[in-house]
């Protein structure tokens, strides 16, 4: 590299003014001779001819990094102060003085960049590479006439696409915003304009599972499980609603609720335990027969669709061993519910012990479950101290 500079000795060797050409590393090395021998005086001089005559060089090196948000001015100066340094500790048998000088100046610029304008911290290496970056970027810009691709610039830094996004996501520390930078007049903020976490957003996934467990779960229990969770109702408003006692809306909601937690934590739909949980019905056969050779049963606990099977395949089975013309007494006292599952059993008796001869009659029914079983078309079958 080459330098002009206003001397009083032209090409020829006579005294004058003109302008000739003088070589960094020749100067570099008189200069190093002179240091070595001893002659402060012209070691001195020649040491600030050569900061004069090289610093267009190291003005040039800071113009490099210029658009950021650092002056311009600021940069010139430590790129001065960097050839300062090269000049003062270069040696000649390190090489070129021209090299060495532009290494200097640009190892001091990039750790000005690096330590004093970087509002966040980021490794020496990633911001080495942001700087390098930008620096390609603005090269393939002016060569290509436009904003070069990712792949483009990717390529001319010598790194990969994922080593790119994250030196221009580093980038981003550079100068980082305030969030409380005022955006109006009405004394906004920044940090006003962000939304707030969303604590429900760690329950959706939750609430999805839920939602298919209700899907599975069976119409009784579903419309217990909504009214509820979804309807604020009151257990005994679903009992009076369904036809049912209250514990026993209290029973459905808890076997409904284990079910849908083991579906929770399993992640699965579990089976659904069909014979979980059944209110048992009791049926008592007397030890002997009456004098007018009735038999007696004795029915106690609530009738409904989890049972109503259980109790049709025993009092059908009891029916079809029973003589014609013999007379059933079905006690019924201790059965507070009767649901439309249950109801049907006792139509399916009646109709089976007709067919046989066979006459059933119920005794002992709650004013509730009378009711329903009058409305369901069974008075042939109530007792007459019942009707």
């Amino acid at each position: 590299m080459r330098f002009e500079q206003q001397t009083a000795t032209d090409p020829t060797g006579s005294r004058g003014t003109g302008t000739v050409r003088e070589d960094f590393d020749e100067m570099a090395r008189r200069y190093a001779a002179e240091r070595s021998v001893g002659d402060s005086t012209r070691a001195c001089r020649l040491r600030d001819e050569m900061v004069c005559a090289a610093m267009p060089l190291a003005v040039r090196l800071a113009r490099r990094y210029r658009g950021r948000s650092e002056p311009l001015a600021d940069l010139e100066q430590v790129a001065r102060l960097g050839l300062v340094k090269a000049v003062d500790r270069y040696d000649p048998e390190r090489g070129s003085f021209t090299a060495y000088a532009i290494t200097t100046v640009l190892g001091e610029l990039k750790r000005y960049l690096r330590d004093c304008t970087w509002g966040v911290h980021v490794p020496r290496r990633m911001q080495e590479m942001v700087l390098d970056v930008a620096q390609h970027e603005s090269e393939l810009t002016g060569e290509l006439g436009r904003q070069p691709t990712t792949s483009e610039t990717a390529r001319r830094a010598g790194i990969d696409a994922d080593d790119l996004d994250r030196a221009r996501v580093s980038a981003a520390g550079y100068r980082p915003v305030s969030l409380n930078l005022p955006v109006s007049e009405d004394g906004a903020q920044l940090g006003d304009l962000f939304g707030q976490l969303d604590d429900a957003l760690e329950g959706v996934v939750d609430r999805l599972t839920v939602a298919d467990l209700m899907a599975a779960l069976p119409d009784r229990e579903r419309h217990v499980v909504v009214s509820v969770f979804y309807g604020a109702r009151t257990q005994a408003g679903i009992a009076e609603e369904l036809g049912i006692s209250q514990m026993h809306v209290s029973r459905i909601l808890s076997r409904a609720l284990a079910w849908m937690r083991e579906g929770l934590l399993t992640d699965r739909v579990p089976r659904w335990p069909a014979g979980a949980d059944r209110m048992r019905t009791t049926f008592e056969i007397g030890s002997r027969l009456l004098a007018t050779r009735d038999l007696e049963i004795r029915l106690a606990g609530e009738i409904d669709r989890d049972n109503a099977g259980d109790l049709r395949t025993a009092l059908l089975d009891l029916i079809r061993r029973q003589p014609a013309g013999r007379r059933v007494l079905l006690r019924m006292g201790g059965v507070p519910l009767l649901d439309a599952a249950g109801l049907r059993v006792l139509l399916a008796v009646y109709e089976a012990a007709r067919a046989r001869g066979v006459v059933v009659v119920a005794t002992g029914l709650t004013p509730f479950v009378r009711k329903i079983a009058v409305m369901s078309g069974l008075q042939p079958m109530l007792a007459a101290e019942d009707s």
